[in-house]
């Protein structure tokens, strides 16, 4: 049983998602005008491969449409096992204070899932607002599994009442109706409606104060495994209707310190990619999260969170509520989260009789990812059950950082170890397993978009994990997460 001590964390980071566009906004792009940051390197898309160099620096621009390599590679320059400390792991976490979480119901609702609806909007005081951020957040508290399924704005779905309308409009009409419920009300029963999914809580932020709240937190790492490029605000503080004090800048790949600005800019750009890029990203930042949270000690730190920010934050989960989930947090690691986006081919697009460009459902691939998300992964159990350890054999920092985070998308428990030497020029994966099954290191390598060549096998039956990735200049860390839902 695993899940959610940064419900409230999460949902700050939904805030960076309005549908109107922000004082941080261009108001048309891109600029003829612009003034262009000198180390800016555009990427043409960015789920393109990363071509390797042994440099100390990681390389930037895509070289083909392929994500995985497709030539054969020549056998590795080195094939004995380095000598790992078993006690060296990824994550240390911080230890739980004694808490109260009595007057808390939020897991006593006889269901097998407990379901949250994570919304971020573009709201003002005063003013009408939509929710173009919304995440659903599925717990299994027997398996301790989690689905994220990100919901993309434009989908055109029917709301309760008899209106036809994009999703990302159906929380101000349920204030606006006064329907049961209010604006949660009816966005709960449009989700329930269309998708089939209970919404048990949810939570909304909107985007003030959220440069502030990451901040406070100390800011996030967050691996970004493809280069992101986008229009950004020269400085918070300039004139953003002047064209000149915008820039396009890059992120990544690498694993990237944001403060609140940047991780603000990375949740929330759109201009040069798309909503269902812009989910990506959400639902990376989201990981990242949580991973920071259990390294940094932000457990012991949520009386004080929830007295700081709940001001912020409309939801009708309570201190007592959130500090029962976090009593989860220390059995998780990432790889107990299923991440899956609802995008093309599951949608496409389409424009209505009145002239508006939506998303269409293709409700027979909806029906089929849904039902994944909602049921409880045997998957998941096996390869949980396997554990890698991930060394990175060059000096390009934030490679082994990078190629864990791709092993949690697919399920996979990992630890990063040190590495015996940088010189390695490719890839390889060393079963170490007694069984040596083929079938599984397959699966592994395909997750990695690596040859089946690249297998050293090795039995050590006796080691602490199953399988030693070392990774060579060769390696491509740009990758598809939708790809490794399970």
């Amino acid at each position: 049983m695993k899940f959610i001590r940064w419900i409230i964390i999460a949902t700050l980071l939904l805030a960076g998602c309005g549908t109107a566009a922000p004082a941080s906004e261009p108001p048309a792009l891109p600029f003829p005008l612009v003034t262009v940051a000198p180390n800016a390197s555009p990427t043409p898309t960015p789920f393109q491969p990363i071509p390797w160099t042994p440099t100390g620096t990681l390389p930037s621009q895509p070289v083909s449409d392929s994500v995985f390599a497709t030539e054969t590679l020549p056998a590795p320059t080195q094939t004995e096992i380095p000598t790992i400390d078993p006690n060296f792991l990824i994550n240390t976490v911080a230890p739980l204070p004694t808490i109260d979480t009595s007057g808390s119901q939020v897991l006593n609702n006889g269901q097998d899932t407990v379901n949250f609806l994570l919304i971020g909007s573009d709201k003002r005081p005063g003013g009408t607002f939509r929710t173009d951020t919304m995440v659903i957040a599925i717990l299994r508290p027997n398996e301790g599994q989690v689905s994220l399924i990100s919901i993309p704005r434009d989908l055109w779905v029917s709301i309760p009442g008899g209106e036809n309308n994009r999703i990302n409009t159906a929380y101000q009409r349920g204030i606006s109706t006064g329907y049961p419920g209010g604006g949660p009300g009816l966005l709960k029963d449009t989700i329930q409606y269309n998708l089939g999914i209970r919404i048990d809580h949810t939570a909304m932020v909107e985007f003030d104060g959220f440069r502030k709240i990451v901040d406070t937190l100390g800011g996030v790492d967050v691996p970004i495994a493809c280069a992101y490029t986008d229009w950004r605000l020269i400085d918070p503080s300039y004139n953003p209707e002047l064209e000149a004090n915008w820039e396009l800048y890059t992120v990544g790949p690498g694993l990237v310190h944001m403060d609140g600005d940047l991780a603000l800019w990375y949740a929330r750009s759109r201009q040069k990619s798309s909503d269902f890029d812009r989910g990506r990203r959400q639902q990376e930042v989201l990981r990242a999260l949580f991973t920071q949270a259990l390294q940094a000690g932000t457990l012991t730190r949520i009386p004080q969170l929830y007295d700081d920010l709940k001001s912020s934050v409309e939801t009708d989960l309570g201190l007592a509520d959130i500090l029962q989930l976090s009593l989860y947090a220390p059995k998780m690691t990432n790889a107990d989260i299923r991440s899956y986006y609802i995008r093309p081919p599951i949608v496409n697009s389409w424009i209505t009789s009145g002239g508006a460009y939506v998303l269409s459902p293709n409700q027979e691939l909806l029906q089929q990812m849904l039902t994944e998300a909602l049921s409880p992964s045997t998957r998941t159990v096996e390869r949980q059950a396997i554990t890698i350890d991930v060394m990175n054999g060059t000096s390009i920092m934030g490679y082994e950082v990078l190629a864990a985070s791709r092993l949690n998308y697919a399920g996979y428990e990992t630890r990063i170890v040190p590495s015996d030497r940088q010189d390695y020029a490719y890839s390889v994966l060393i079963d170490k397993t007694a069984a040596q099954d083929r079938a599984v290191s397959n699966n592994i390598l395909n997750v990695m978009g690596m040859q089946t060549g690249s297998l050293i096998p090795v039995s050590d039956p006796n080691g602490s994990a199953n399988y030693l990735l070392i990774l060579g200049y060769d390696y491509q860390p740009c990758f598809k997460p939708e790809s490794l839902s399970q």
